[in-house]
C-alpha cells in the first residue's frame, strides 16, 4: 500500500503538523518506506512460534531489601518552618 500526496497531506492535517512543499515529498517517501518494512514483517510466517511478553524473557535479578543509608529525617527537619509527626506542615493552598 503506497501513500500518494494527497493522503500523505490530509494526515499531516489530521496530525496537526505544519509540512512546507519542500517536506512533503520526503515524508511520502519516509512513510512508504515503513508501510513496506510492515508488509515484509507481515509476510513473515510465524506458524508455530509462541508471542512473548519480553523480548529477552528474562527476570531482574533483586537486591537486598535492606537499609543501606542513614535517617537524616530529625537534621532535615530541624529547619523547616512547621513539623508535625515528622510531616512537613505548609500552608493551605486550595480552599
Amino acid at each position: 500500500m503506497a501513500l500518494e500526496r494527497s493522503e500523505v497531506e490530509k494526515i499531516a492535517h489530521l496530525a496537526r503538523l505544519g509540512l512546507n512543499e519542500s517536506e512533503i515529498p520526503r515524508t511520502t517517501e519516509t512513510l512508504n518506506n515503513i508501510l513496506g518494512l510492515i508488509d515484509q514483517m507481515q509476510a513473515v510466517d510465524t506458524t508455530g512460534i509462541e508471542p512473548l511478553a519480553h523480548p529477552l524473557e528474562a527476570t531482574q535479578r533483586l537486591r537486598a531489601d535492606v537499609v543501606t543509608e542513614a535517617n537524616h529525617r530529625d537534621a532535615y527537619q530541624a529547619i523547616a518552618p512547621a513539623v508535625e509527626n515528622g510531616l512537613y506542615l505548609v500552608p493551605k493552598v486550595i480552599e
